[in-house]
């Protein structure tokens, strides 16, 4: 007489069977998080840390202070560069630097940032409005290209 297992018995070890292939692969894929998780923070961490250490480097060798800087266009700007104890102003725009003018920083630095753009805003406005007006009174060429 040989000992069969009931239908029902077999059934159920087979869901036992498939019940531990689910939690070994549960297992891997806590693994795999696991893993993931800590390669994100190493990545974490190393930016941080490269933050802080460029950081310390620019403090000892840049002597670079953006004093002013105002918009003349879409994508061009006037910016006041002090370097050490000269002042730059400096045109950016469309990929280039060009130097415009140099001159000795101020001894007394200017009270507001945002009052110095509005005074050079108008001295701009007033020069750009008497070069326009001086080219309209001038006779136009029909030969001369623009």
């Amino acid at each position: 007489m040989s000992v069969a297992t009931p239908p029902t018995q077999n059934g159920s070890l087979d869901a036992l069977g498939n019940s531990g292939e689910a939690l070994i692969g549960m297992a891997v894929l806590g693994k795999t998080a696991a893993a993931l998780a800590l390669v994100i923070a190493i990545i974490l961490i190393c930016t941080a840390l490269l933050k802080r250490w460029n950081n310390h480097s620019n403090r000892h060798g840049a002597h670079l202070r953006i004093v002013g800087s105002t918009a003349v266009g879409n994508r061009e700007r006037i910016v006041i560069v002090e370097v050490e104890d000269t002042w730059l102003v400096v045109g950016v725009g469309g990929g280039r630097v060009t130097l415009l003018h140099e001159r000795p920083a101020a001894e007394e630095r200017p009270p507001s940032a945002a009052a110095a753009p509005s005074r050079f805003s108008q001295s701009l406005s007033k020069a750009l409005a008497t070069h326009r007006r001086r080219d309209s009174s001038a006779p136009s060429d029909p030969h001369q290209t623009p």
